[in-house]
């Protein structure tokens, strides 16, 4: 088998690609739903930033420390128990990779027919949709020259692209939209709002992603060096850009044409550029898109190989191809996100995705703690700067926006939960399954 390593510009690229996707050119419509202050709203993505750089600073503790691939699976084993990790790795592969895949490439066929004058049929953006993840499955499935070279280029594609759209949208605009980005009167109470920490659910979904170099330990160059690196340079590029991006669409579009609507991004376009800028931008727009489902199609699949590694039972999953790639577990999980995209409706999928993954991250950021008091010679190459703030600061902003979460979307809360219990059931069969075979 091949034993090249992805590299740290390759990592990196994925970082981002995994978190600048459907969460920052969807979710500012459902936000202004509840929210129409400018100051807050910014400051729900600068704090939504805050809690990732957090979170980055702890995990990259966590993977100097267990430099393995599998990201909260290979933690939480660890950390806690063997059920633990199998449990949030089951949570990963069913919701935290396949659900996300699946709303970027809704996202993406949505902006693609932005071209065409008229709605498009549900059943075109289905097989756009469905098409672009079977394309991204064959790509990652071949060798990881191929893989890594097709993300690098569409994550440079991507930042730049933003970083054109936000500079030429201000410069079009003769007059801004009359929206108030300094605090008001009235904004405090908003930031403690319920339908802020709702709101930071949905922003807590846009910045996911931050975590996803820890998914590829095992596969990157000199991972205890490197990884602290690639989390912190990775969510501190994308919190920039989310600011910026949504002070964009602020500033462009009104908050009429903005509310409650999917392609925000389309709309602010259209503002600035008119009705032809804003279908060409929407294309444009489109193809950023391809790099989440692409990151996401890398990084996912090597939790469902960890597991298969870990558990004969399902040993199946770990089959990789001769590059080394885990081809078997990249179809399954692709298999699993078609479902989502013929079955499931966006919002749903983002709140229940957003919690679900929210309630992952937490357990692994509490468990920088129980690994410091569990196992204290442990080396580690980095540790968390600041610590304890940074955990603590993740837990306290994460735990709030859960616990509202579940107040004033319990269906999704619940769904979420069943899911992790659904996991326990799992691991309970596969681990009997596999005793059995090791006794006979």
């Amino acid at each position: 088998m091949s034993s090249t390593k992805f590299k740290f510009t390759t990592v990196t690229a994925v970082v981002i690609a995994n978190m600048v996707g459907t969460g920052v050119f969807t979710s500012l419509g459902f936000q202004l739903l509840d929210i129409q202050s400018g100051f807050v709203i910014l400051m729900l993505w600068a704090i939504g930033g805050l809690i990732a750089v957090c979170g980055a600073m702890t995990y990259a503790e966590l993977g100097a420390a267990i430099p393995r691939s599998g990201g909260e699976y290979n933690f939480l084993a660890r950390i806690y128990h063997p059920a633990a990790g199998f449990v949030s790795g089951w949570t990963s592969a069913t919701i935290g990779f396949a659900g996300p895949t699946a709303l970027a490439a809704i996202t993406f066929a949505a902006y693609a027919t932005t071209i065409f004058p008229t709605t498009s049929p549900e059943w075109v953006q289905k097989v756009l949709a469905v098409g672009l993840i079977v394309g991204l499955t064959i790509i990652h499935s071949s060798s990881r020259r191929n893989s890594g070279g097709l993300q690098v280029v569409f994550t440079i594609l991507k930042v730049g692209v933003i970083v054109g759209f936000c500079l030429a949208a201000i410069f079009a605009i003769d007059t801004p939209q009359p929206i108030q980005f300094l605090p008001a009167r009235g904004d405090g109470a908003l930031l403690t709002s319920s339908a802020f920490a709702v709101s930071l659910i949905y922003v807590s979904y846009a910045y996911t992603g931050w975590n996803a170099a820890t998914y590829l330990s095992s596969e990157l160059e000199n991972p205890q060096r490197t990884l602290p690196g690639i989390l912190l340079t990775g969510t501190l590029v994308v919190t920039i850009l989310y600011v910026s991006l949504n002070f964009v669409f602020l500033y462009t579009a009104s908050v009429d044409a903005l509310k409650g609507e999917l392609e925000v991004g389309f709309i602010a376009a259209q503002a600035a550029f008119g009705e032809l800028g804003g279908q060409f931008t929407g294309i444009v727009l489109a193809s950023l898109l391809v790099s989440t489902v692409s990151a996401m199609t890398i990084a996912g699949p090597r939790v469902l190989q960890v597991i298969g590694e870990d558990f004969k039972a399902l040993g199946f999953l770990a089959k990789r191809n001769k590059d080394g790639i885990p081809s078997r577990a990249i179809h399954i999980q692709s298999a699993l996100a078609i479902g989502f995209v013929l079955s499931s409706s966006f919002e749903s999928i983002l709140v229940f995705a957003g919690f679900t993954l929210a309630l992952n991250s937490f357990a692994t950021v509490a468990g920088v703690f129980v690994l410091r008091r569990k196992q204290p010679d442990l080396p580690r190459p980095y540790r968390t700067f600041l610590y304890p703030v940074p955990p603590l600061v993740y837990l306290s902003l994460t735990g709030w926006t859960l616990w509202f979460v579940l107040m004033n979307k319990p269906v999704e809360g619940l769904f979420g939960l069943g899911v992790i219990g659904s996991g326990l059931i799992v691991y309970f069969l596969s681990h009997v399954k596999s005793s059995s075979r090791s006794a006979s």
